[in-house]
């Protein structure tokens, strides 16, 4: 697997190879007693599951095994697999041109985005696309099409079983790839880990395990184990018999993680549209991207050291300067007090900055550490003029720990994109529409309209943000003191919610306690998940 930040050599080809645990447990689920397979590995690395079909002394039809790097395709070579043919070229190649079809297809794909593909390569993973009727994105990423690509090499029944990042589950750019192996397979089995399987890179992973048999379902099911170590001792009958099923509308799989009970109440509250969506009642949008935080957020000691009063506006830039569901002037003044980077630098044009000593000092500065050349900044037409300058009537927390945020800006303060910003449509009380998203329902769709990263942290994108339901009430302004007093005083949100949920559920919405308390659940449920992988993350 791939996993790439920068475009180091290494990274580019690949260097994060499957455990032999996990190797060996997707072979044992894929073979099952049959004899007679003609497999596929898309990309075989240093030749981890060709050793692993050695060491099992498995009886198989052949083996064709892909891998772009020379180096590495070499040593599985080395391996000297009987019936086996390996092959040093890009997958996206031989999947377009290859007639041969196949009953197993495995492996651990390389996670590379669309931004390092040659050419070649984009046009070829284009095709994969086109052939499986898919919209194809240029945010996608290398083991979308390998998937994609090997599925559509399978024969009329076969399987597949892929190590993946667990973005799968969740991402926007996963989507089409969801939806397509919803249809397309009649089984599919999702195996997560507790704890990390590269803990180095902290990158997630589950097991994609999908069978295709010509039947008219559609299943489901998600099994959770401790550690890849797990797998020695899981028995592979219990992954024969999906039982939940899939919801073609639902846009992620992290759905999959809950009790059928509780996956039918979201799909309910869905279909039924009782509770709208935030987007109802609000735009959200990305904050300010200054180009370099850094530069131009600063703390009070730097706006008086060059003298840039007159260019330093009010700003909120991280989570921990907002206490409360209410971010006030005087919760703006203590976080300057404390030398937080409370200002944002609005620059004008050069040509209005010829006496302006202490500006022109500061951008020199900047200059001197090549802010100017970073890529935000070097496409303006003046570095130093940061865009998009406007003020929000609400924030929301881009990545957050226990759980996301909605704060009134009352602090009129400028934000980045650490955050994002709130504009709250006509004839909406903000007030209480604030109050109305501290409620378990919002938080437990907050959860599923997320997605989850190494160190247990929750991000929401606007449009994530926008898909989640919020029972809004004008009365419901009335609880907002007691929410805001309550986060400022760090109480549990648990408690909060022992009360909201009464006026915004049960009172407002007509909401039993039985359904409220099923709310609850499926909310801790989510978040002591992704909270308890980050501690245990935290460990490793």
């Amino acid at each position: 697997m791939r996993l790439i930040n920068d475009a180091s050599e290494e990274k580019l080809r690949g260097g994060f190879y499957t455990p032999s645990p996990i190797a060996s447990f997707i072979l044992k689920w894929a073979f099952n007693g049959n004899k007679k397979l003609d497999i596929l590995e898309p990309s075989c690395g240093d030749g981890v599951f060709l050793e692993e079909i050695q060491k099992g002394a498995y009886k198989y039809n052949s083996v064709i095994a892909i891998e772009f790097d020379e180096i590495e395709a070499n040593k599985s070579k080395s391996i000297k697999l009987d019936k086996s043919t390996i092959i040093n070229t890009d997958f996206h190649k031989y999947c377009i041109n290859t007639n041969k079809r196949f009953d197993l297809v495995i492996g651990n794909p390389p996670y590379i985005r669309y931004q390092y593909f040659d050419k070649e390569q984009q046009e070829y993973a284009s095709d994969i696309f086109n052939k499986a009727d898919i919209k194809y994105s240029k945010l996608t990423n290398a083991w979308v099409s390998f998937v994609i690509g090997s599925s559509l090499l399978l024969k009329e029944t076969g399987k597949i079983g892929f190590v993946l990042p667990a973005e799968i589950l969740q991402v926007g750019y996963a989507k089409p790839l969801r939806e397509f192996l919803a249809h397309y397979y009649n089984k599919v089995n999702i195996v997560s880990f507790e704890k990390l399987v590269f803990p180095k890179i902290q990158q997630e992973v589950v097991l994609l395990l999908c069978e295709k048999n010509n039947s008219d379902t559609h299943l489901i099911e998600h099994l959770e184990l401790k550690d890849a170590e797990e797998l020695k001792k899981l028995d592979v009958s219990k992954l024969k018999s999906p039982k939940k099923k899939i919801d073609f509308k639902s846009n992620k799989w992290t759905f999959y993680f809950l009790d059928q009970e509780e996956i039918d109440f979201l799909e309910k509250l869905q279909e039924d549209r009782i509770i709208p969506k935030l987007d109802n009642y609000a735009k959200v949008e990305v904050g300010i991207t200054t180009g370099s935080n850094p530069f131009f957020t600063v703390p009070l000691s730097t706006v008086k050291k060059y003298n840039l009063e007159k260019y330093a506006k009010p700003l909120v830039g991280r989570s921990v300067q907002v206490p409360s569901a209410i971010f006030t002037k005087e919760d703006w003044e203590k976080n300057r007090e404390l030398e937080a980077r409370t200002h944002l630098l609005v620059f004008p044009e050069n040509s209005k900055l010829k006496n302006e000593k202490g500006a022109l000092e500061y951008i020199k500065f900047g200059e001197s550490e090549h802010i100017h050349k970073g890529y935000k900044c070097r496409i303006r037409n003046e570095w130093q003029i940061v865009p998009s300058l406007r003020i929000s009537d609400a924030l929301f927390i881009r990545r957050n720990n226990l759980y996301p945020k909605f704060i009134i800006n009352e602090a009129n303060a400028y934000t980045t994109d650490t955050m994002h910003r709130v504009t709250i449509k006509e004839n909406i009380n903000i007030k209480a529409l604030t109050a109305s998203y501290y409620n378990s329902i919002s938080l437990a769709f907050s959860e599923i309209c997320g997605r989850s990263h190494g160190g247990g942290v929750l991000e929401l994108m606007p449009n994530e943000v926008e898909e989640i339901l919020l029972p809004y009430n004008e009365s419901n302004a009335e609880l907002l003191p007691f929410i805001d007093k309550m986060i400022r005083n760090k109480k549990d949100i648990s408690e909060i919610l022992k009360i909201t949920n009464q006026k915004i559920l049960k009172e407002n919405f007509g909401f039993s306690d039985s359904e409220i308390k099923l709310a609850d659940q499926i909310w801790k449920k989510l978040s002591s998940r992704r909270l308890n992988r980050g501690r245990k993350h935290n460990k490793t």
